[in-house]
């Protein structure tokens, strides 16, 4: 009996989606058992207080713009050691937001920039590739628009530089509003999983991991490759998830 050609299409579709889907969750019980038996430990050593540059790449993000600004100013770090660069592409309200933001910390002692560079070339990659080109502390910290880096943040990432095969820290997101609806609820499981398992799981067994250009710290030796932005895929370095119990 000769089968209908839409049947045999939908049958193969349904086969080849079965398959995915096991393929998926082979692959997370795998990676669940590999975070929890691979408890990889990070000794850390004093490094004390080295030169900081905290760049802010910012585009139209008026609504979370100034709350970044204030919490890299209020980071339990010495004024003299902190460089922040806010890296500027907006074309709205935003400008004049981040002007008077950035005076009023002027004011106050801090050592805080409002950089336009008058193109979106490259977009955030490109600001942050921009500002690399007048960046000379010894570390460098990236916070993308929508977060909020804690007190304890420079403190907690600096110790771990002090090893010499250390180029960068990519650290874990944490939720603001994780229980406002259920589809924040959701996306932060989907997150939560991403960095606690899939990452931590890639780390400690040495495995290729994705790269999230949104919440970095690096050497300024290991960014200088003049490319910033997604192109640090291509340093050899290895990457940490810093947990906050």
């Amino acid at each position: 009996m000769a089968i209908n050609p839409f049947t045999q299409f939908v049958f193969d579709l349904f086969i080849l989606s079965a398959i995915i889907i096991t393929a998926y969750t082979v692959n997370f019980y795998y990676l669940a058992f590999v975070s929890r038996i691979r408890k990889e430990k990070h000794p850390t050593v004093d490094w004390g207080t080295p030169s900081v540059t905290l760049q802010l790449p910012i585009y139209n993000e008026k609504y979370v713009a100034k709350r970044l600004v204030d919490a890299v100013c209020n980071l339990d770090y010495p004024k003299d050691k902190m460089r922040i660069m806010v890296c500027d592409d907006s074309d709205d309200d935003t400008v004049e937001l981040l002007e008077n933001v950035v005076d009023d910390y002027k004011k106050q002692g801090f050592h805080i920039e409002h950089v336009r560079r008058g193109t979106r070339t490259g977009y955030k990659a490109g600001a942050l590739k921009h500002a690399m080109k007048t960046t000379d502390t010894e570390l460098v910290a990236i916070f993308d628009a929508d977060f909020i880096p804690p007190t304890w943040f420079l403190k907690k990432a600096i110790p771990h530089f002090s090893k010499p095969n250390i180029g960068l820290i990519q650290c874990r997101w944490g939720h603001v509003n994780e229980n406002y609806s259920t589809i924040t609820q959701v996306q932060a499981l989907s997150i939560d999983f991403h960095f606690l398992i899939e990452q931590k799981a890639k780390s400690n067994s040495q495995l290729f991991m994705n790269f999230m250009v949104l919440l970095e710290f690096g050497g300024v030796s290991a960014l200088r490759m003049q490319e910033v932005g997604i192109q640090l895929l291509l340093l050899k370095i290895l990457t940490l998830v810093i947990e906050h119990k």
